[in-house]
């Protein structure tokens, strides 16, 4: 599914959003590499969240066998909305993140193809009677570099394994129905590093693959040196205790996976939700100033625990639910709650349960109209467009950095009136922004 003509966004919050990416990476980066801050941040979780729980107990486990790698590899996508909301039309647009992924970003290969798409049609079209015709110059179409900036990335991590015999695993949900993004990623692997690619499951890895007394990775005879995850983000990627071994087995070996469990659980919404509090993001920049750009992208970010802000929070979701949405810990789209129905929501919930959520300022992006491309038909609709800006990071053994850059953008679109934002789930559409 795709838009039929690129979406407009102010070139100004694209550009600062771009430029903001190296210092996420980083600033995650540091995140991951504070056992303290982590350990405090998600042990405050409780019991409400069985998935997160077990897969914080498997990064306890792994640092208590000491287990090490030869880097870590980070392939991020920091999520934004245009915030103008319809009662402060003096207030210029601003980007604000609703999210920060650090596990299976995906749509880097299809979103550089659909802004290819949207630059042919320019070309040949004009999009006369699309977009307004003479207003339109290809300067306003972005270079996407998505497509390469993936497999680039995990080649590095490949690299600093230096073993130039081995391969790559990506780990994918069985029947995996977004396996075309998947295999350009592969072909770029290949293309341009001359690096295989073999596809597994986590149920595939415990019954296929084995570690040696060397800590080494193997399939059959193959070393594998870097495991790239494309499934592990959700409880339905765990249906039996095989998954959960099949992981355990790459995250006892030298593999690099990607991402490491301490970068999954730096993506939790608990930890985005802690560093919007004072202080937080300071402790893991340099400056004041980039601590300042940083938190000019947050919306409120508020606990529904026991805490004094945490039952605050939980009278404000029920007496005005139209300004917030309440996320659990989770990847993928379609687990989040809004407006009308977070009252009942958090009236199942116990007070451990409540947890496992926080709770979000909803950011207001303004609608315009679109024509988008579903099932091989056309429809006209009033949509909202989320901006998401990937980004590259990989580092040493000893934390060097070796590369921190973005790595090219998303755009998805999606009826005015839809919340979730997720393609493969069937949510919204790929586009390409049009800045303006």
């Amino acid at each position: 599914p795709v838009a039929l003509a690129p979406s407009p966004i102010p070139r100004k919050e694209f550009e600062k959003v771009v430029a903001l990416q190296p210092i996420l990476n980083q600033l995650f980066d540091r995140i991951s590499r504070d056992r303290a801050f982590l350990v405090s941040t998600l042990e405050s979780l409780g019991s409400a969240d069985e998935f997160t729980s077990r897969v914080f107990d498997m990064y306890l486990k792994q640092e208590e066998l000491g287990v090490e790698k030869p880097g870590v590899v980070g392939i991020h996508r920091s999520d934004y909305l245009i915030h103008a909301p319809e009662n402060e039309p003096e207030a210029s647009p601003k980007a604000k993140q609703v999210e920060f992924n650090t596990i299976a970003s995906s749509f880097g290969s299809l979103s550089t193809i659909v802004g290819d798409l949207h630059r042919f049609l320019l070309q040949r079209t004009g999009y006369d009677g699309l977009l307004k015709d003479g207003e339109v110059t290809e300067d306003q179409l972005p270079p996407n570099e998505s497509l390469t900036s993936i497999a680039d990335g995990i080649a590095a991590g490949f690299e600093l394994y230096g073993n130039k015999d081995a391969i790559v695993a990506m780990v994918v949900q069985p029947n995996e129905r977004n396996i075309y993004d998947q295999r350009w990623v592969e072909t770029r692997l290949w293309e341009r590093h001359q690096i295989r690619v073999v596809r597994l499951s986590f149920a595939a890895i415990l019954e296929s693959c084995s570690v040696d007394s060397e800590n080494r990775l193997f399939i059959g005879g193959q070393e594998i040196a870097v495991a790239y995850y494309r499934s592990g983000y959700a409880p339905t990627d765990f249906p039996t205790e095989k998954e959960w071994e099949g992981r355990w087995l790459v995250e006892k070996s030298r593999a690099i996976s990607v991402p490491s469990l301490a970068y999954h659980l730096a993506g939790c919404k608990k930890i985005q939700q802690v560093l919007a509090q004072p202080g937080v993001v300071e402790r893991f920049v340099d400056d004041r100033a980039t601590a300042d750009l940083v938190r000019e992208c947050f919306v409120g970010l508020y606990p529904l625990d026991s805490t004094k802000e945490g039952q605050q929070a939980f009278q404000d979701a029920v007496s005005s639910p139209a300004n917030y949405v309440v996320k659990p810990q989770r990847e993928g789209g379609g687990y989040n709650t809004y407006g009308e129905e977070i009252p009942g929501l958090l009236g199942r919930l116990s007070e451990e349960e409540r947890k496992g959520y926080i709770l979000m300022d909803l950011i207001r992006a303004p609608g315009f109209k679109s024509v988008l491309l579903r099932d091989g038909q056309l429809f006209a609709s009033e949509v909202v467009s989320e901006l998401g800006i990937y980004g590259i990071w990989v580092s040493d053994a000893k934390g060097n950095v070796v590369i921190n850059r973005h790595g090219g953008h998303l755009l998805r679109t999606k009826a005015s009136d839809v919340y979730e934002g997720g393609v493969a789930a069937g949510f919204a559409v790929i586009d390409s922004p049009l800045l303006i």
